[in-house]
């Protein structure tokens, strides 16, 4: 089976995985700063929006990609695609701005983590119910 749908939305994350890392780059040469923050909170900031985003995005996307291999409907796939999208992107705003306003933040945060508790119970539960 084809990912045709996972495979949009690994797209798109993949670009905005890209322009994260341009930030982060952007900020590190602003302030000369090669390696960890030198103390400045728009580099942390900045690198903690990009590691987020790395620890939390591939797992998620895999178990997305395995609902769609499993045959779960297209509407499933591209509900958790597209939420999975904006809660990125939102905790990515809201964890950037100096001031912060902690419900884009809490949105992207409880989103992405219900995403991947809900592809895992879908999977735990089509794999329970399957003949052996």
């Amino acid at each position: 089976m084809q990912l045709h749908i996972t495979s949009y939305y690994a797209a798109v994350l993949a670009l905005l995985f890209i322009l994260l890392s341009i930030k982060t780059i952007k900020t590190r040469r602003q302030h000369k700063v090669a390696i960890g923050d030198g103390g400045e909170k728009s580099i942390l900031r900045a690198s903690r929006v990009h590691a987020n985003f790395a620890e939390y995005v591939p797992l998620t996307i895999l178990l997305i990609g395995m609902l769609e291999m499993q045959g779960f409907t297209t509407l499933i796939i591209h509900s958790l695609g597209i939420l999975l999208v904006l809660a990125r992107v939102a905790h990515a705003y809201g964890v950037s701005q100096t001031n912060e306003n902690f419900k884009f933040r809490i949105f992207g945060t409880a989103t992405t983590i219900n995403i991947i508790a809900i592809c895992a119970l879908l999977l735990l539960t089509k794999s329970f119910f399957q003949p052996f």
